[in-house]
């Protein structure tokens, strides 16, 4: 056989590209002759035993390997390990001895290697060192150390820690990226490699533990992506555990043809090797360390628990105060277990915690949730507990699929026991030990009282666990999934959405409906914020159907769901069709002056829907209703009042802040930074939209990422720099894309556009809003495109237009005039005067920008009017009126730079040059050899040496090819030079 020159190994590797590469240069250094040594350190199941493995592959054909781990019966055995493997040059692991073997000193070991490396390269692999015995892990540590160059000996070992091991080269395992898990579930479920199968992904396809090769489940060709989302979710990273999850399901749960277990099970190996830690530990640890993972069972990943239940539950179990206080708030005596962060108390491991409580026996683990619920039932805030002989649901939240969950209906009888804190209830439930179908209905109703969202959505998880009924256990589970999701949290709403089955089961009677229902409107609320939007709008309208006749308000906010997912996809119909629906169910005053209002105005009612809608911009309920006061917002824009949609996006994004939800932090925020930029506030509206940003990469909401890019792009377009607006706009694109947001893709567009003209690129700036404008398909969306009209008028004109293009521009001035009559937008009317003015022949837009003007002081607003007055006073000098072309120009420079768009600015100053007046500019010493010549001669020159042909400049700067072409040579004479050639490169110093 060949050698090898790489790592190989006959397992199916995925994300090791980076380890195998390490492995690879240690062998290579051995294979030269220079040994050395590594520690493999990473927790159980991310892989240590596969990269040794594949070392041992990889240097078969080179040398002997001496390969062992040591097993339970040589663990207390003293040298018992070594024994096995200086014994193991022919086998793959040493057996067990018949009799205790001699103890070998560290230093004979070192002599026992160099002896068994003196004829070719040795490999040496300790597997699982950690659990060596103590004089093995001496000798073994001893040996490693002494290794290096000349020593034909490489010794490799995988270990959990490096307690013993310190001072040797270390390599830590990090779990699995979320691309290569992906393709390791890819092979497991179908055994059909991803493109990781080309080298690209490279890792552990199972762990320390098992040491199984991966193969496939039969008659699966892909798991579903809920189902999928849950596996990767609970394996967090950790390939082994990955396997032996997904082993465990049957094909139809892997399809979504049935629901998921709950919990996941087939990780009992991985997580007995994480358990293996605790055995040595002192019985008192052992009992603090339970009660930590019973604490915090039912909170989300990195939660962790309260440090004072904690100390109070361990001084009522009886553990001394003294060592409580050393092990929560010192940091010691756990082992390094159990880390405080402020007043939580956290595993170093999330699966140490689910080790902890699978190692307890059953009646420790219930002993510690009794004690727990006990203590949260004495001392927990009575002011937040949950009146158990039942709480009435809320006021709901409508809104875009954001209403504020109620539980689902139950059939079963409630009983009527004292006040108990939902957090008790859910220890409780813990503790339980089948179905209880009491408790269930108390966790339930509990759950509809104003928690935060997070324990809402535990405590109906543990109500779904106790249901016997299937129908019941799905709805159950499908309203966890809902306050998931208005937590912010669409992982776990997804996972819980697994426990339902691709539909709930048929049954009699209101929980039977809500199941059927409840799982398609949490599915349709995670499109809307991150899938597709259609896929979001007939999702929503399909659970609207479904839920109408057992829950009206859940039907309600599957409506208005569906509505703002067409809103966002530029469906005029399919928002008209969602809206019109909603009229046949009975709605509070607010909302139906909404509804009808918004029907009236897209229908061309617009006097009608104007005055319906001014009723909506005050809502009563105050801070309680997030979504009323954005439907408020929105309102208000349609009108035109800008101040009065800042004042409503500002109070929503109060009330979101002071009660949630979670979820609807990026839409509240998105919706306060576009109002800010239509008022001319481009500092605010970047603040807040650049919040609004991380809330949404931290709720999982993708779709609120692409709008709130556009916005950021709209921002950058009028501050710069270029390149932000670019990158924003760029990232709003690609979201926007392929969900199909097409008010993200005129935004952004707009944006790229508006930066093309600060930037003196009228001709690329029409070429990117023509179609948006225009008639065709790829027409923007139907609520934003006649606010680009203004900038493409401008672009075309200041552009070149030709001929033929006249009559498109007119016809787009003529469908904004119609617009602007409409709207009771202040800046309008001076915008369709600032469009007529470019339009006009020159005996008439002296006047049309006159009244452009003259609009612009009635309605404010920095912005439009410097843009009003830059092309005034460019269209000045261009008929030679420069004297009075320096007013307006010098108006639109300090303009400019008072709302600090930059770029902007700079092209005032330019033009303001031009026309003879400095405009204190700073300049550099770059620009020192440019001094010589005039602003006009500078400006052509910076054109040319962008690549600008003669008549592109000419174009540019409203001149002439013939006097482009004079000022140029002109311009070679002045610097000496004879090419553009030289001119770019003089610039480009």
């Amino acid at each position: 056989m060949t050698p090898s020159t790489t790592v190989r190994s006959p397992l199916r590797l995925f994300g090791r590209d980076d380890e195998l590469a390490t492995l690879q240069s240690l062998l290579a250094r051995l294979w030269r002759g220079d040994g050395g040594a590594l520690v493999l350190v990473a927790p159980p199941g991310l892989g240590r035993t596969a990269l040794l493995r594949a070392a041992v592959d990889a240097h078969r054909d080179r040398g002997p390997v001496l390969y062992a781990t040591a097993t339970p019966a040589l663990r207390a055995v003293p040298c018992g390990a070594l024994h096995a493997l200086l014994g193991s040059a022919h086998t793959s692991v040493g057996p067990s001895p018949a009799a205790p073997p001699p103890v070998i000193a560290p230093d004979a070991l070192a002599g026992r290697l160099r002896e068994a490396g003196a004829g070719r390269p040795l490999l040496v692999c300790a597997d699982d060192a950690h659990t060596w015995d103590p004089a093995s892990r001496t000798a073994l540590a001893f040996a490693a150390r002494g290794l290096g160059a000349g020593s034909r000996t490489a010794v490799l070992l995988s270990a959990a820690d490096t307690t013993a091991f310190a001072g040797l080269p270390t390599l830590h395992l990090a779990p699995l990226d979320e691309g290569a898990a992906s393709a390791l579930l890819d092979r497991l479920v179908s055994g059909t490699a991803s493109g990781a199968d080309a080298g690209t992904g490279l890792g552990a396809a199972l762990g320390s533990t098992t040491g199984a090769a991966v193969g496939s489940t039969p008659g699966v060709e892909g798991a579903d992506p809920v189902v999928r989302a849950e596996l990767l979710r609970e394996a967090a990273g950790n390939p082994s555990l990955l396997a032996a999850l997904a082993g465990r399901l049957t094909p139809d749960q892997l399809a979504g043809r049935t629901p998921l277990p709950f919990p996941l099970s087939g990780g009992e190996a991985v997580l007995a090797a994480h358990a293996e830690r605790l055995d040595g530990l002192p019985d008192r640890t052992r009992a603090l360390l339970l009660l930590a993972a019973a604490a915090q069972e039912h909170e989300s990943d990195g939660a962790g628990a309260d440090a004072l239940l904690l100390l109070r539950a361990g001084t009522r179990g009886g553990l001394p105060r003294a060592f409580l206080d050393r092990a929560l708030f010192g940091g010691t005596v756990t082992d390094g277990l159990l880390q405080r962060a402020g007043s939580r108390v956290h595993f170093a491991h999330r699966l140490v915690a689910r080790a902890v409580l699978h190692h307890a026996p059953w009646a420790q683990r219930r002993a510690a949730h009794e004690l727990l619920a006990t203590l949260l039932a004495e001392t927990g805030d009575r002011a937040r507990a949950a009146r158990a002989d039942g709480v009435p649901a809320p006021d709901g939240i409508p809104g875009e699929a954001a209403g504020e969950a109620s539980p689902a209906a139950s059939p079963t009888p409630l009983p009527a026991p004292p006040p108990v804190p939902l957090a008790a209830l859910v220890q409780w439930a813990c503790a339980a030990s089948g179905p209880d179908a009491v408790l269930a209905a108390r966790l339930e109703v509990a759950a509809g009282a104003p928690f935060p969202y997070a324990e809402r959505s535990a405590a109906l998880v543990r109500a779904a666990v106790l249901s016997a009924e299937p129908a019941l256990r799905a709805a159950r589970f499908a309203a966890a999934a809902e306050q998931a999701v208005l937590a912010g949290d669409p992982a776990l709403a997804r996972a819980l959405l697994a426990r339902t089955g691709p539909r709930a089961p048929g049954a009699a009677g209101a929980a039977g409906g809500a199941a059927r229902g409840l799982a398609p409107f949490v599915h349709g609320m995670l499109a809307l914020r991150s899938g597709p939007a259609a896929d979001a709008h007939e999702g929503l309208r399909a659970a609207a159907v479904l839920l109408g006749p057992y829950d009206p308000r859940r039907a309600l906010d599957a409506l208005l769901g569906a509505a703002e997912a067409a809103w966002a996809a530029g469906d005029a119909f399919g928002y008209l069709d969602a809206m019109n629906r909603l009229a046949r169910t009975p709605l509070e005053a607010g909302l139906e002056h909404y509804r009808a209002g918004m029907c009236a105005v897209l229908e061309g009612r617009a006097a009608e829907g104007h005055a319906l809608l001014r009723h909506c911009l005050d809502p009563a309920g105050g801070p309680g209703a997030p979504a009323a006061l954005l439907r408020a917002g929105v309102a208000a824009l349609v009108l035109g009042d800008v101040a009065a949609a800042c004042r409503a996006g500002a109070r929503a994004l109060a009330a979101v802040r002071t009660g949630g939800p979670d979820a609807l932090l990026p839409q509240a925020l998105e919706h306060l930074a576009y109002a800010e930029l239509r008022a001319g506030r481009h500092a605010g509206a970047r603040a807040h939209a650049l919040e609004g940003l991380h809330a949404a990469r931290r709720t999982g909401q993708p779709n609120s990422s692409a709008h709130l890019h556009a916005v950021l792009a709209l921002a950058a377009s009028v501050e710069g720099p270029a390149e932000a607006c670019a990158a924003h706009a760029d990232a709003a694109l690609a979201g926007a894309g392929p969900h199909g947001l097409a008010q993200a893709v005129t935004l952004a567009t707009w944006a790229r556009a508006r930066a093309d003209l600060a930037s003196g690129r009228p001709g690329e700036a029409a070429a990117r809003l023509a179609p948006l404008v225009g008639t065709g398909p790829a027409r923007g969306h139907f609520a934003a495109r006649m606010l680009a009209v203004p900038c493409w008028v401008e672009a075309a004109v200041l552009g070149g237009r030709l001929p033929e293009e006249s009559r498109e521009l007119q016809s787009a001035v003529d469908e904004f005039a119609s617009w602007a009559a409409r709207t009771a937008d202040p800046g309008a009317p001076a915008q369709l005067a600032r469009c007529r003015a470019l339009l006009s022949p020159a005996d008439e837009a002296d006047a049309r920008y006159a009244e452009a003007l003259a609009h612009h002081g009635r309605a404010g607003g920095d912005f439009e009017r410097a843009r009003t007055q830059l092309l005034y006073g460019q269209w000045l000098r261009r008929r030679r009126r420069t004297r009075e072309a320096r007013g307006p120009l010098r108006d639109a420079l300090v303009a400019f730079q008072r709302c600090s768009a930059r770029a902007w600015a700079d092209r005032a100053a330019g033009e303001l040059r031009a026309a003879g007046e400095p405009a204190g500019a700073r300049r550099d010493a770059a620009d020192e050899p440019l001094a010589a010549l005039t602003p006009q001669q500078l400006r052509i020159a910076r054109c040319v040496a962008e690549g600008a042909t003669n008549r592109e400049v000419a174009l540019r700067l409203s001149l002439s090819p013939r006097t482009v072409d004079h000022h140029l040579r002109n311009v070679f004479a002045a610097l000496g030079i004879r090419s553009r050639t030289e001119l770019a490169r003089l610039l480009a110093g």
